[in-house]
């Protein structure tokens, strides 16, 4: 632990720790979105490699508790309606894991701030397509794009909330689903880049240690949820997703 405590000042800690509590608080919440806040807030503070690094732990952890929520036979149920999302997104999580760190810095900041500020303005503009059934060739270029985007940054939600919304999908199994495909998802993300060198000894550590404030937020932002206008706060979550999207842009864009 002294290895990391050497490499990050207080500050930093003290950042990451609030950014990723305040991430589990939305998630439990919503049932989403916390990636696309971890890292849009963790590399504003942080190289790249440990911002993604950080949200790996804490992502895994929090959505195994949302997908066991209602128990393990309703989260098999989800595994084998969407296998062909899971399988799809898994092999292209797993190859475009391994080009993070031969990217660029300001390319990697591009790639993670284009989905979030395409979904949080398509959906704050109420901007969406629906579908009657499940269509297995949508599902599989939906679970492509999200496995390739979530490999390089850690974020496949903004695509896998669009689907499971365009096939208006009841609110509890949409929590439970997400919950399913987020967590498989962040467990290949762990043994992807467990090979790619982003998940080493210390910020293994780093990513481990975030998951205690990632918890305590999501056991939070539960408590708060029956007690706030649902529509609103989804506002309010999309439109700060929004900005902090536009501020990686920026960084990508201009340094």
């Amino acid at each position: 632990m002294m290895s990391i405590l050497d490499l990050l000042s207080l500050q930093d800690w003290v950042l990451a720790v609030v950014i990723v509590l305040l991430a589990g608080c939305i998630k439990g919440m919503v049932g989403f979105a916390m990636p696309m806040i971890s890292i849009s807030g963790l590399s504003m503070v942080l190289p790249p490699d440990w911002a993604l690094a950080g949200l790996i732990m804490p992502t895994l952890v929090t959505n195994g508790i949302q997908a066991l929520r209602q128990g393990t036979s309703a989260a098999m149920d989800s595994v084998k309606r969407f296998r062909v999302f899971l399988i799809v997104g898994f092999v292209f999580l797993v190859l475009s894991a391994q080009l993070v760190t031969q990217v660029a810095p300001e390319t990697f900041l591009l790639m993670i701030a284009v989905p979030v500020v395409l979904f949080a303005g398509m959906q704050l503009l109420g901007l969406g397509f629906t579908l009657s059934r499940q269509s297995l060739p949508v599902e599989a270029c939906v679970g492509a794009v999200a496995g390739a985007v979530g490999g390089m940054s850690g974020v496949w939600g903004p695509p896998t909330v669009a689907y499971l919304t365009a096939l208006n999908t009841e609110k509890r199994d949409q929590m439970r689903i997400q919950g399913v495909i987020y967590g498989l998802g962040a467990l290949g993300l762990v043994g992807a880049h467990l090979v790619s060198g982003i998940l080493r000894a210390e910020t293994l550590l780093f990513s481990c240690f975030l998951v205690v404030p990632a918890v305590f937020g999501m056991w939070f932002g539960g408590m708060v949820q029956d007690r706030i206008d649902q529509v609103m706060f989804r506002k309010i979550t999309l439109l700060v997703l929004l900005v902090a999207g536009l501020n990686l842009l920026r960084r990508a864009l201009v340094g």
